[in-house]
């Protein structure tokens, strides 16, 4: 199990637009330079924590926890009967 390109793709030009397109957009005033730090920023960090979930997601650290007759029925389910032992 792998990281698909497309979702990486598609975020990317999510986050891209909000952090690059965005701040050239800002109308002039004197706030300007607050107003594309912070797209820029936003941007920039939701990209970062959703690239940091979407990776997190692709090697768990934590697994399911299942009872021993759910994982036996499961098995058995599944084709590969396990022997109660």
């Amino acid at each position: 199990m792998g990281a698909s390109i497309l979702p990486i793709i598609i975020f990317s030009a999510i986050f891209g637009v909000i952090g690059i397109v965005l701040p050239i957009m800002v109308p002039k005033g004197p706030n300007r330079g607050i107003a594309q730090c912070v797209l820029i920023l936003t941007g920039a960090t939701c990209w970062l924590f959703w690239l940091c979930c979407y990776m997190a997601q692709m090697n768990p650290l934590i697994g399911p926890k299942l009872h021993s007759n759910t994982i036996l029925i499961m098995a058995r389910e599944w084709g590969n009967p396990l022997n109660e032992g």
